[in-house]
């Protein structure tokens, strides 16, 4: 099976997912665990969107989260998911500053999810990677605008459009990477819940 079929499979998956969490919502509002469930389907579809709607994905993703935090603010893998929610928002803006703002929230998040769930491995380590956040930040948008001109000799509106995609599409790229990456790690909390895990490709 190509990488295509698969990215075709896990969309069909997370919206599947993310259909059954607002059905269940409208039966019953109150159930942190199913905006949960339905904030994690949010933030894995952002990743296979185009970049201005994958920020809108990562903001809706976020929104579900605080939403379930408000029924039970002491739900750990909320608070954690959240956290990702936030560093993959700060990842999509150009100004540091901003950012910042968003990377000091995240770790907010992941600190609050250790204390309620000392020793997790998992929230040490996105407090790790919290930390290092801005330095990665710098680097994702160092290398955008480092980016070569492959449309050097075409007009100079090819040449624009051709430099917007190239930085757009890196970009996506290391977006994509670091949410594929909480995605993965997020498979432990989803695994203990009501969604199936998807099944396995053919061989």
């Amino acid at each position: 099976m190509d990488l295509g079929q698969i990215d075709f499979d896990r969309v069909l998956f997370y919206e599947h997912a993310r259909m059954d969490a607002e059905a269940a919502y409208a039966k019953n509002p109150l159930d942190a665990e199913n905006l949960t469930t339905w904030g994690k389907a949010l933030l894995e579809l952002s990743q296979f969107q185009n970049p201005s709607d994958s920020l809108k994905f990562v903001k809706d993703a976020a929104s579900k989260m605080e939403e379930a935090l408000q029924i039970d603010p002491r739900k750990h893998d909320t608070l954690w998911c959240l956290g990702n929610a936030h560093t993959s928002h700060a990842l999509f803006l150009n100004d540091l500053n901003a950012a910042t703002i968003y990377f000091g929230k995240a770790t907010q998040c992941f600190q609050q999810a250790l204390e309620e769930d000392p020793g997790n491995e998992i929230y040490m380590k996105s407090l790790e990677f919290s930390a290092k956040a801005p330095e990665l930040h710098m680097e994702i948008h160092r290398q955008m605008a480092n980016q070569p001109d492959a449309g050097r000799h075409s007009s100079t509106s090819n040449t624009k459009v051709s430099k917007t995609k190239k930085k757009s599409d890196l970009k996506y790229d290391i977006l994509g990477w670091v949410i594929l990456a909480v995605g993965i790690v997020a498979w432990v909390g989803l695994a203990k819940h009501h969604i199936p895990t998807p099944p396995p490709a053919p061989r």
